[in-house]
């Protein structure tokens, strides 16, 4: 078979027209390919090793790692090919949210510091220290923690806000269930935290004045709401100017019973639709990253989306 029947029977499969017009970018490792369009690893593996057999596509190692970038030639039948395959790629419905998962990892790879925590942060679980754990980075953390004024919105029962409100100026801590704020704002008297108050509210419409907390955490909640872009307008919205947005939540997964179990209105969300929500808003600066992953099915993985307004 001829070069260009090879190149055209492999670019007649969608998911190699995502992958030639991700790699006509930048070269990218298959984990990177796996983060931006989340598909499996065997998978892309399988459609890589098919465009390689081509010779669309090259690779190299870099320690235990291999990179892939589009072996283009510079004319001929077989570069129109690409070429056109490329524009066809921006037919396709995942070709946005590819693109703005492709801007985010490689703007992540740039940063050095990021990718040495989450080579540390991976070594983690796997070494066992004395006296090391979460808990312990966890109260160390606190105690950096500036005199902030914290929004913590669909904070349930309080437990993160709690611990803020130990080391913050003052915590507002919103929820829509009476018997919930009524809960946490008997527990925080008790506690005796003055900075810590309960309101009932709409996580989409939280009765905080614009312009007046420091940061906005949305930790665990914001699947719980029914428009989640207008969840992140009203926190652009009670945020100061240079005031953060961090949110929280589980990367989109297949439990269909999530919404029986826990009363979730979104099955997770990808990262592409959070970085699109925080910059049509006005938040500027977006950082997100997967920032946990369950060893047990049904395999969660938490998000850890921030923004600066």
């Amino acid at each position: 078979m001829s070069l260009i029947l090879k190149s055209l029977r492999a670019l007649s499969d969608a998911t190699r027209v995502r992958i030639v017009a991700l790699l006509e970018k930048d070269e990218l490792s298959v984990n990177e390919l796996q983060e931006i369009t989340r598909m499996g690893q065997s998978r892309i593996s399988t459609h890589l090793g098919l465009l390689q057999e081509c010779g669309l596509v090259q690779s190299r190692r870099e320690g235990k790692r291999s990179f892939y970038k589009l072996n283009q030639p510079s004319k001929g039948a077989v570069s129109e090919t690409i070429q056109l395959a490329i524009c066809g790629a921006g037919e396709l419905p995942e070709y946005s949210g590819d693109q703005v998962n492709l801007k985010r990892v490689l703007n992540r790879r740039r940063e050095q510091a990021q990718v040495y925590f989450n080579q540390v942060a991976g070594r983690f679980d796997r070494v066992y220290g004395p006296g090391r754990s979460w808990q312990a980075f966890g109260h160390l953390l606190l105690r950096i923690v500036p005199p902030l004024v914290v929004a913590d919105l669909g904070s349930g029962e309080g437990l993160l806000s709690e611990l803020l409100a130990r080391r913050c100026q003052k915590v507002i801590a919103v929820d829509n269930s009476e018997k919930i704020v009524a809960f946490g704002a008997a527990k925080a008297k008790k506690n005796n935290l003055k900075n810590l108050e309960f309101r009932l509210g709409d996580l989409q419409n939280p009765p905080i004045e614009p312009e007046s907390v420091n940061l906005v955490i949305l930790s665990q909640a914001l699947h719980h709401a029914a428009e989640p872009p207008q969840a992140i307008a009203s926190a652009y919205r009670i945020l100061e100017p240079g005031g953060q947005i961090m949110i929280l939540d589980l990367a989109k997964h297949n439990l269909e019973r999530a919404y029986e179990l826990y009363g979730d209105r979104w099955p997770g969300f990808v990262e592409s639709d959070l970085h699109q929500w925080l910059e049509q808003a006005g938040f500027r600066k977006i950082e997100i990253s997967v920032v946990a992953r369950e060893e047990q099915p049904p395999y969660f993985e938490t998000i850890l989306a921030g923004a600066q307004k």
